[in-house]
């Protein structure tokens, strides 16, 4: 049994349901895993876990800058441990842009951070117009026109490929018992 920290940080809710099914996944086969928001991240000690995985939502192209300050601060034990990053965003929502090295925001950000997460992921997210506030619902839409997705301010969408979130589940599983 391996002691796994999910750590996640969330625009809109939707990272972190990712977050909980990998979680079940995850104690479904024994593990005892830890999940924290990247705000309650500061107050645990990382050093007793056995795995590390991140993951973060982007928002008008860039991921939370808690995240950037969360690995700068911790750069050197996430390279000492196993651990893992996955980024959720609706250009993924392609599926040519759902794999690591397709995907603009997450090819951006390893080359702004140091560490080099050693198992990486590219979720699609959830639209949801009616959640947003009336100026982010305005420039999402704004976005999605223009990169010929749904415009509809009703539309709740979830583009997320619940397979493939489970195969990096089994497959952080399988790493951990290598």
């Amino acid at each position: 049994m391996a002691k796994l920290l999910i750590i996640y940080s969330t625009t809109d809710g939707h990272t972190r349901e990712i977050c909980e099914r990998l979680l079940q996944i995850a104690t479904g086969h024994g593990h005892q895993v830890t999940l924290s928001t990247i705000d309650d991240a500061r107050g645990i000690a990382l050093e007793p876990f056995d795995k590390i995985i991140l993951g973060a939502s982007i928002r008008y192209g860039r991921h939370n800058r808690k995240v950037y300050e969360f690995i700068a601060d911790n750069v050197q034990l996430l390279a000492r441990k196993p651990n893992a990053f996955f980024s959720v965003n609706l250009v993924a929502r392609k599926v040519e842009k759902r794999q690591p090295d397709t995907n603009p925001y997450l090819r951006k950000f390893l080359r702004e951070i140091a560490w080099q997460p050693r198992q990486l992921a590219v979720f699609a997210g959830k639209l949801d117009y009616p959640r947003y506030r009336f100026w982010d619902r305005q420039i999402i839409r704004l976005i999605m026109w223009m990169t010929k997705g749904p415009t509809d301010p009703k539309a709740v969408i979830d583009f997320t490929d619940w397979s493939q979130v489970e195969k990096f589940a089994e497959d952080l599983i399988d790493v951990e018992n290598d």
